[in-house]
């Protein structure tokens, strides 16, 4: 497989890549920094779309007839739900999506057919501001996220329950992603946490502290598994594979 890192290539094998036969799509790795338990680091959600990025430029080398590279990840954004913990850094949604935008809009005028926003931090306003960049952009950018119902469902039943922050769901995947990121020792002691983030926000609780979430993760983090990672990543994949061959109108 060619370099599939964009920031690893020069201007002159990026030309030659551009000027190609096949179509080049950047896929942008979207998250957060912020708390994810006392056993995550706070780039997990970076790191969860980093590893989604990957196993997709390996789905599209298969797939044809693009060629997909992975572009320097966006990694801070909305995070107001983890107030009061230390390393949430927030950022405004109107800054994050105007940021955004600028960014898919430079890589479009470089030469990159398609641009795809590959978000694992689901908190609901800054979703929303990745998805606001799409506007306008329509079949040029897309966006990734298994907020999306339909690939919502092709995940675990814990993402399902809404309790997977820094639980089962998240752990597993750093487990298999970036093992060196997750104290080991302190997860596989931590108890479940059965608080549901999607029914507690729908209720107007806004902040992990006031869901009753005070080491900041709900789930169930010491039931995580390598395996279990390993197979999420394939279906988060597969959906930033969906994403984009549907918005360019290819068969998924």
């Amino acid at each position: 497989m060619a370099e599939k890192f964009l920031a690893r290539h020069t201007t002159a094998s990026l030309r030659t890549l551009l000027d190609g036969k096949k179509p080049v799509v950047a896929l942008i790795p979207v998250g957060s920094t912020e708390p994810h338990g006392p056993h995550l680091g706070l780039a997990t959600d970076v790191v969860i779309s980093a590893a989604a990025c990957v196993k997709a430029c390996e789905l599209f080398e298969k797939k044809g007839p693009l060629t997909a590279l992975i572009a320097p990840a966006l990694p801070y954004g909305v995070t107001d739900c983890a107030t009061g913990f230390a390393g949430a850094v927030s950022v405004p949604a109107a800054a994050l999506t105007a940021y955004a935008a600028a960014v898919c809009d430079g890589l479009l005028a470089s030469g990159i057919r398609h641009v795809c926003l590959v978000n694992n931090h689901l908190e609901p306003a800054h979703d929303a501001a990745i998805r606001a960049v799409v506007a306008g952009r329509e079949g040029r950018v897309s966006v990734a996220c298994p907020l999306t119902k339909k690939w919502a469902r092709t995940l675990s039943a814990e993402f399902k329950s809404g309790a997977c922050h820094a639980g089962r769901y998240e752990t597993s995947i750093m487990l298999a992603a970036a093992p060196e990121m997750v104290d080991d020792s302190m997860r596989s002691v931590l108890a479940p946490v059965p608080i549901s983030l999607s029914q507690k926000l729908g209720e107007g609780v806004t902040t992990f502290l006031e869901m009753g979430m005070e080491l900041a993760y709900a789930g169930d983090p010491a039931a995580a598994t390598v395996a279990e990672g390993e197979q999420l990543i394939h279906r988060l994949a597969e959906m930033v594979v969906g994403e984009v061959r549907e918005a360019l109108g290819l068969p998924t």
